[in-house]
């Protein structure tokens, strides 16, 4: 690579640093004059990267979006580090882009590493393992999580198509808050007007959109909802605004409506605790937990969550060697009695005898 070519990377490298260069500070970084600079910028905009030139007192260059991706100056630090996210990414993270996608653009950073490095990185590609199966994505996940993000950003309201867990189909209205990922997945928490008023009094009020951009924001109570980004079967921003709840938690709400999921059976139980204890064993998105009075100078913490099977939770209440009360469900109680007495039974059993040593 000649010296010029290399400077005129070195250019490049800086512009993507973000901002905007002086003619000088960038003849001054790159060792050379300004007429020069201006030259090189000239070849990078023959390469087709989207320079702009400013003129005045503090005018140079800088970089501005273009039609296609500029060419990428990497470190080896940054470019191990984002070949290694993609990696890990397609594992265990909330994919979005085809499986496809994701190799051709790990395989392209992997042809141009260092051989060292490269070596390095084989090594530990043929070493690791990740305890999660691999996720899948398709694009078509991909153009919806970035739809629904201008959606939410510009307070637009959208169409929805959307696939319930039971399979069942409904195009809906919705007025999108934010997205959340989440346990390898994408959800979207939106309000749904048609679903009636906010079940959540500190949700606060919802806005509804208006058909007419012109008229202007329109009050209404409505119902805040969240939905699998991978069961939405297709969506289009429709005209209109809305205004969201101040101080809206979209992960807060994302993980309520997981913990309260209508599943086989509903859970209430009082612990004697105080709230960080018991959240140690149940995380957000498995089970709410609200503090309660105290009583006898104790702290008391009810849970409540939503379970397809009891048969887990009596060792959960166990872990956490605290006095508890079911309220509900009756069969948890018989659950709960019938480990405890297998457990006393196992602790109580005599250890069997070691057989005698084979004299022959």
């Amino acid at each position: 690579m000649t010296t010029s070519t290399t400077r005129v990377l070195a250019l490049l490298e800086i512009l993507q640093g973000g901002g905007t260069r002086t003619v000088a500070d960038l003849a001054a970084r790159l060792g050379v004059d300004e007429r020069t600079v201006r030259r090189y910028a000239g070849h990078l905009l023959e390469l087709g990267v989207p320079v702009e030139s400013l003129r005045g007192r503090y005018g140079g260059y800088r970089l501005a979006p273009g039609h296609r991706m500029p060419p990428l100056m990497l470190t080896d630090e940054e470019a191990l580090a984002v070949l290694l996210g993609l990696l890990v990414a397609q594992r265990t993270g909330p994919v979005t882009a085809s499986g496809a996608a994701s190799e051709s653009a790990a395989a392209k950073l992997r042809r141009v590493l260092p051989k060292a490095l490269g070596r390095r990185l084989e090594a530990l590609l043929e070493t690791a393992d990740f305890t999660a199966p691999p996720r899948s994505a398709g694009a078509r996940e991909a153009g919806l999580l970035l739809g629904l993000a201008e959606a939410a950003r510009d307070r637009r309201p959208v169409a929805l198509g959307y696939t319930d867990r039971r399979g069942r189909s409904s195009e809906r209205t919705v007025w999108p808050y934010g997205l959340v990922a989440h346990g390898g997945r994408w959800y979207l928490t939106a309000a749904d007007p048609s679903a009636g008023p906010a079940t959540d009094p500190s949700a606060g009020p919802a806005t509804a959109p208006s058909t007419d951009p012109s008229a202007g924001p329109v009050a209404g109570p409505a119902e805040v909802r969240t939905f699998r980004l991978d069961r939405v079967t297709g969506m289009h921003v429709l005209p209109g605004s809305f205004e969201s709840p101040p101080d809206f938690d979209p992960v807060a709400a994302v993980l309520d409506s997981l913990a309260g999921a209508p599943w086989a059976h509903e859970v209430r139980v009082r612990v004697r605790a105080e709230e960080h204890h018991v959240r140690r064993h149940l995380p957000p998105g498995l089970a709410t937990l609200s503090p309660l009075p105290p009583e006898d100078g104790a702290d008391w913490t009810e849970v409540r969550l939503r379970a397809e099977r009891l048969d887990w939770i009596p060792a959960v209440l166990a872990a956490l060697d605290r006095p508890f009360v079911i309220d509900r469900p009756p069969e948890l109680r018989t659950l709960v009695t019938s480990l405890a007495d297998r457990l006393t039974m196992y602790a109580t059993a005599s250890a069997p005898e070691a057989p005698a040593p084979d004299d022959h």
